[in-house]
């Protein structure tokens, strides 16, 4: 029943176009009152090397908590490697963190399985992120500003690399780093 009425809750704090903060994310995105800080959530790569969400420091970051088994996460992530595909670079980083108990290998297999070229491998087999960062279901993306605070979430799946998404994201980008990103193309 806390996770149904914390879901609610944010719910209700679904972005108000007036906002200044929700003019600058993505549509669906629950917007922070404020910038909240976020622990140093650590995962290992896909060569079993640590790393932690410091290492991503001033760049915005789309982190996004999910599982191969996790049906709405497999639709979502070709979204995620195209978005990669055209907004990555020195000043936005998609970042998948899988969940997964089987290991690096079972993300390897799945993301051969279905193509993707663009997002590395980061997984965090203990599940403890889920508590950290108060994941409430799979899967649930954060955008983290270049001083590693939470500045939104999205609890469910989305499109990505959609027109409209990329332009919300551009404009986040634009504004939390001071440089308007290149379009990769493709």
């Amino acid at each position: 029943m806390k996770l149904f009425a914390l879901a609610l809750f944010g719910a209700a704090v679904v972005l108000a176009p007036s906002s200044v903060v929700a003019a600058e994310l993505p549509n669906k995105t629950i917007a922070m009152a404020a910038p909240k800080p976020l622990p140093d959530v650590q995962f290992e790569d896909g060569q079993g090397h640590r790393g932690n969400l410091s290492d991503f420091r001033g760049k915005i970051v789309l982190l996004t908590i999910w599982a191969t088994w996790c049906a709405p996460c497999r639709r979502e992530m070709p979204t995620l490697d195209r978005l990669q595909a055209t907004l990555g670079g020195p000043d936005f980083q998609v970042t998948p963190l899988s969940i997964d108990r089987g290991g690096a290998d079972v993300v390897r297999k799945f993301f051969a399985q279905i193509g993707i070229k663009h997002l590395a491998i980061r997984l965090d087999s203990s599940g403890e992120v889920l508590q950290s960062l108060a994941v409430v279901g799979l899967p649930t993306t954060v955008l983290i500003d270049p001083k590693g605070r939470e500045i939104g979430r999205l609890i469910g799946p989305a499109d990505w690399d959609t027109p409209q998404m990329i332009a919300d994201l551009k404009s986040v980008i634009a504004r939390r780093s001071g440089v308007a990103p290149n379009t990769k193309q493709k």
